[in-house]
């Protein structure tokens, strides 16, 4: 059956992942490169992480640039969109993966300085480029449609409580937004979707001051086990492939059963 929505069969596909030098993001920007995506990372301080991440996708023989960028950042992420255009073409994938989280904390401690860093990383910056996202995929903007998917959490259901109930909160603003996103541009050939990892072994735990809390918490888990990166990213890459083309607005838990 023929999709509805625009075959990239006949063009480039160009995909733009940010938060890229690490973790799922990594993993993402890799396995689309073996599907036939050229790519973008976006990092925020980690130049030779990213570098390595492009150094591989090249190997595989697909175009790939880093950009230097924060999120949090309008001016960087006009930027960002920018260089996509100018160095690799139309955008015609997008994973808004780039997000943060702090140390494990109770909300009675939390400040606001923390909660601005989160929310403006998270909410505002997974807002600012989708927008800019849209505005190159839209068929009634010119563009050829596409596909966004969303990197969300398990922790957006969980709340995360006594450690990152923030994040969890961004995380649960990200599942809004996924929902709303899909059903305003569907007519536009864009399908926006969103993943849920779970206790996924990233070095994202370090950031929260507990490098190994997916093995503290792995036997809650009903698969007895913490999820890789590489997991989530084929969730990701099914997603933004037409095999998902009747697929708008949903989610996948890649959580084990939590």
């Amino acid at each position: 059956m023929e999709s509805i929505f625009y075959e990239w069969s006949d063009m480039d596909k160009v995909l733009l992942v940010t938060g890229g030098s690490r973790g799922i993001g990594a993993a993402t920007a890799r396995l689309a490169a073996a599907k036939g995506y050229d790519v973008c990372i976006s990092y925020r301080q980690n130049q030779t992480a990213a570098d390595s991440v492009v150094r591989s996708i090249e190997q595989q023989g697909q175009n790939a640039i880093a950009i230097a960028a924060d999120v949090a950042s309008e001016p960087d992420i006009l930027r960002l969109f920018s260089e996509v255009d100018q160095q690799l073409g139309l955008l015609t994938a997008f994973v808004n993966n780039a997000g943060i989280l702090e140390q494990q904390m109770s909300v009675a401690d939390m400040d606001v300085a923390r909660l601005n860093r989160v929310f403006s990383t998270n909410v505002i910056g997974s807002f600012l480029c989708a927008k800019e996202a849209v505005k190159r995929m839209s068929t009634l903007r010119g563009g050829g449609g596409g596909a966004i998917v969303n990197v969300s959490s398990g922790a957006a259901r969980s709340g995360s409580p006594s450690e990152y109930v923030d994040y969890a909160a961004s995380k649960g603003a990200i599942d809004t937004m996924t929902i709303g996103l899909a059903k305003e541009v569907a007519r536009e050939g864009i399908r926006v979707n969103a993943v849920r990892p779970g206790f996924i072994y990233t070095d994202i735990h370090t950031s929260g001051g507990e490098p190994n809390r997916v093995d503290r918490i792995k036997t809650a888990v009903p698969l007895q086990r913490g999820g890789q990166a590489v997991e989530v990213a084929q969730a990701i890459l099914w997603l933004l492939s037409d095999k998902s083309s009747f697929t708008t607005g949903g989610f996948i838990d890649v959580t084990g059963g939590v």
